[in-house]
């Protein structure tokens, strides 16, 4: 009975181990769909554009927080 149980247990380990990582490989980046929406010619393409510069000022302002937090002692 318990290598019955074993053996199941060894047979469940092995097939949930068997996920690929190059599977995240194929599908493309958040940040590069959205590019590509936004040189697109779709409705709302100008949208996502203008989202995509606000992103970015808030990670380059926050970067800039953060410099200067870690700065003072």
């Amino acid at each position: 009975m318990l290598s019955r149980v074993l053996s199941i247990g060894a047979l469940l380990l092995a097939g949930c181990s068997g996920k690929s990582t190059s599977a995240r490989a194929e599908h493309p980046s958040s940040r590069a769909q959205d590019s590509a929406i936004a040189r697109s010619n779709l409705p709302g393409a100008k949208g996502v554009g203008a989202a995509m510069r606000l992103r970015d000022s808030a990670d380059a302002r926050r970067q800039r927080e953060d410099a200067v937090s870690n700065a003072v002692p």
